[in-house]
């Protein structure tokens, strides 16, 4: 079962909609989590949201207990609160992108997905993460084409995983893909 801590976005029903083709999905509000669902699911989703990660310590709180014991996938917010957890720093980036469709590039740190692919993405985003960022386990596996800042992560073996971008957009190329290729982890 996969567990979606909705941190009131109106992409969440869609991330929920994505999911569901592969897993039974419980989703619920980030201020209202149901313990028993929690601790049922073997997946852990931080959706997308306003704001800035330091807005919510709960799921930070509840990604440092999971972490290692449970796949977590973080989508937009979500990547960057898995990020922020781990100590980086989210900060504002120069230009917003809502709605906005942008080439990312795989690097070949990557370990799920083919390095060098290039395709394309749906973004909806003003903070980025801020580098230099390390983090044991950490690699940062798709940038975008253009501005080279980071799109995703992989933590292979605690099997956590974020996008920057939104994998269940209508903009994003082969979305279901990459949730099925990490669900399958």
């Amino acid at each position: 079962m996969i567990y979606v801590i909705d941190h009131k976005d109106s992409f969440t029903h869609n991330v929920v909609h994505q999911l569901s083709l592969f897993d039974q999905v419980e989703c619920d509000d980030f201020s209202k989590i149901n313990k028993s669902k929690l601790n049922r699911s073997s997946t852990i989703v931080f959706s997308p949201g306003p704001g800035s990660p330091k807005d919510y310590p709960l799921s930070s709180k509840i990604y440092n207990q999971f972490k290692g014991k449970k796949r977590i996938i973080g989508i937009c917010l979500g990547f960057q609160q898995i990020l922020f957890s781990e100590g980086a720093n989210i900060i504002e980036q120069s230009k917003i992108y809502h709605g906005f469709q942008s080439d990312v590039i795989v690097s070949k740190s990557s370990k799920l997905f083919k390095p060098g692919q290039k395709f394309k993405v749906g973004r909806y985003h003003s903070l980025k993460l801020q580098e230099p960022f390390k983090a044991e386990n950490f690699d940062i596996t798709m940038r975008c084409a253009i501005s080279g800042a980071a799109m995703s992560f992989e933590n292979n073996i605690d099997k956590i995983y974020g996008f920057q971008f939104h994998p269940e957009s209508f903009l994003t190329i082969n979305g279901k893909l990459l949730i099925k290729k990490i669900l399958s982890t």
